[in-house]
């Protein structure tokens, strides 16, 4: 198994606009360990996921540094090939008319839809039909994107950003808004994923989307890393009630966890 660390941060700050949202984030994630983000709405937790995909910056410190797959310095198109992001950005950006399939296979260039100077090959086409095909999505991939349950959508996206077979997988709130029966087949796809080999970043509030599979909690609150263990350590009811601010319960099943009042 490699040890090598995919995600480096020391004493990380970073504001949106004139409000600092992240403090001193000192964090090392490796490869092969799969890592869950728990926190409270407004925690900071998607803003550690848009340092991640670029599109906020840290504040420019001597004693700080970001680093991913051990470079401070992102070539985007080369980091495509090993990372893969899921956020809400992403979904409200889609084009609403954008048939599924088009969806998935305009990711190999970096794009929400094809244009007209962009021909995926066959075996794009290809590998965009398997992963839907994987993904429960075949039988829909003529159909819009608009046209699509939120379980669907979510799941699309994930197709969309496993085309460069990344080695990690990162998902910002990936349970948001799904019924039941939506939950339980995306928790089953992230199963499987982390089985086979994809290392795995969720950010979530969601106690009970936490995958027997995760090796590793990590709370955040308020902008900072408050907790950081692994699940049977991090997920009993003294720890969840003081990261919620409520008292709270566990109940265990089967590797999964639900979270009660007290």
């Amino acid at each position: 198994m490699t040890t090598e660390t995919w995600l480096d941060l020391r004493n990380v700050e970073a504001w949106l606009g004139d409000r600092p949202v992240l403090h001193n984030l000192n964090l090392q994630l490796k490869l092969r360990q799969s890592i869950t983000v728990l926190g409270p709405n407004g925690a900071g937790k998607s803003s550690l996921v848009k340092l991640i995909d670029r599109s906020l910056y840290p504040t420019v410190r001597p004693d700080a540094h970001l680093r991913l797959f051990g470079s401070e310095t992102v070539n985007l198109w080369a980091l495509r090939s090993r990372l893969g992001v899921v956020s809400s950005e992403l979904e409200q950006r889609l084009h609403l008319k954008t048939a599924v399939e088009e969806v998935v296979v305009s990711s190999f260039f970096g794009a929400t839809r094809l244009g007209r100077d962009q021909m995926p090959s066959p075996r794009q086409w290809e590998q965009a039909r398997d992963l839907l095909d994987k993904l429960h999505l075949h039988s829909i991939r003529k159909r819009c994107y608009g046209e699509l349950s939120d379980g669907q959508r979510r799941r699309l996206l994930i197709a969309r950003a496993l085309v460069h077979q990344p080695e990690v997988l990162v998902l910002d709130e990936p349970s948001r808004a799904l019924d039941l029966q939506a939950c339980h087949q995306l928790l089953g796809i992230l199963r499987c994923l982390i089985l086979a080999g994809t290392t795995v970043m969720q950010v979530t509030h969601r106690v009970d989307t936490i995958v027997p599979e995760m090796e590793r909690v990590l709370f955040l609150a308020q902008g900072r890393i408050v907790g950081d263990g692994s699940p049977r350590e991090m997920l009993r009811p003294v720890e969840l009630s003081e990261l919620f601010k409520t008292p709270l319960n566990v109940v265990e099943a089967n590797g999964f966890r639900q979270i009660l009042p007290r």
